[in-house]
């Protein structure tokens, strides 16, 4: 008899919820296990919170030398890289120079960072002065004090491999929940599709829209659960990596992406970009879509995305 198993977990900082689809308990936990050394495992790879790890290293050594890394790091820059030509920017996994200094999104913040000194740090953030080399197999950062981190890419990018992994040791259905971003296989235990529902950005516990999905991922990004008010202004824990601000005027993106860690890498992009330009964007990309909830509750959605 089929059954569902689910572990929440405290990873990489967020919490994950792994759910497997198995006839036997200790099987099934055997697995979500091994699901969570993984995420373990990349967490190292990808963390700045320790001196050690590789992205660390990368910055460490921004403007000095080239640091040789995983193939695996390597290739997750690389991807991040070409999806920072297809979004123009809007991501960039150099945004470290501006990230944690100027906004602290504990409902502290009073006012605005100083704008010149944000453009001070903005010049640190070029996707295009990450250099690679593949023969080398190494990374550099052409500017000292540029920073890179994943932010963006490594909740979907873990989500996408511990589920890779369960599906190689035979768990023909399942969930990796990444703290909202989720990965979807197979069929639910009673054989029906996963339904998973799309949050109102007013009301994050009422969902405004139902879908069926499997071999889907979620990504959403959203402005409802970190975010300050400063003089009456509602701005997002968004940042855009071009002007170093906070996004405002959307309330909610979703994207939608067989892949997980495009799905978590397009939602901030999709969320900064603009409505039209969004939109546009994601028409032009195969499997991809994506609905957008702006401040005035409008709801917008790529061509292939039927709201029921």
């Amino acid at each position: 008899m089929l059954r569902e198993f689910k572990r929440p977990q405290k990873l990489m900082g967020n919490a994950f919820e792994i759910t497997v689809v198995n006839n036997e308990e200790k099987t099934a936990q055997h697995h979500i296990d091994a699901a969570v050394d993984e995420i373990r495992r990349i967490e190292k790879l990808l963390t700045t919170f320790n001196e050690e790890s590789q992205t660390n290293l990368i910055n460490q050594n921004a403007g000095i030398q080239p640091v040789k890394v995983d193939l695996e790091v390597f290739d997750l820059i690389e991807r991040s890289l070409r999806i920072s030509n297809i979004t123009d920017g809007y991501f960039d996994i150099s945004y470290g120079g501006i990230d944690k200094s100027f906004w602290n999104f504990d409902r502290e913040m009073k006012r605005l960072p100083d704008p010149e000194l944000i453009k001070e740090h903005l010049k640190l953030v070029n996707y295009q002065n990450i250099l690679l080399n593949r023969e080398s197999q190494t990374v550099f950062l052409k500017e000292k004090g540029m920073r890179i981190g994943f932010g963006g890419i490594g909740k979907g990018y873990a989500a996408e491999m511990a589920k890779r992994l369960l599906q190689k040791r035979g768990v023909v259905s399942g969930i990796v929940n990444a703290s909202g971003d989720l990965t979807t296989w197979g069929n639910q235990a009673n054989g029906k599709p996963w339904t998973i529902g799309i949050a109102d950005p007013d009301n994050a516990k009422q969902p405004f829209s139902y879908m069926n999905i499997t071999d889907m991922s979620i990504a959403t990004s959203g402005n409802y659960e970190k975010f300050v008010v400063i003089n009456g202004k509602k701005y997002s824990h968004t940042i855009n990596p071009k002007t170093g601000m906070p996004v405002s005027g959307i309330k909610s993106v979703t994207i939608f992406c067989p892949n997980a860690e495009i799905a978590d890498a397009m939602a901030t992009p999709v969320s900064i970009m603009g409505i039209d330009s969004a939109l546009n964007m994601v028409n032009q990309i195969n499997h991809l879509e994506c609905i957008i909830i702006d401040d005035q509750n409008k709801i917008y959605s790529s061509q292939n995305i039927n709201l029921k």
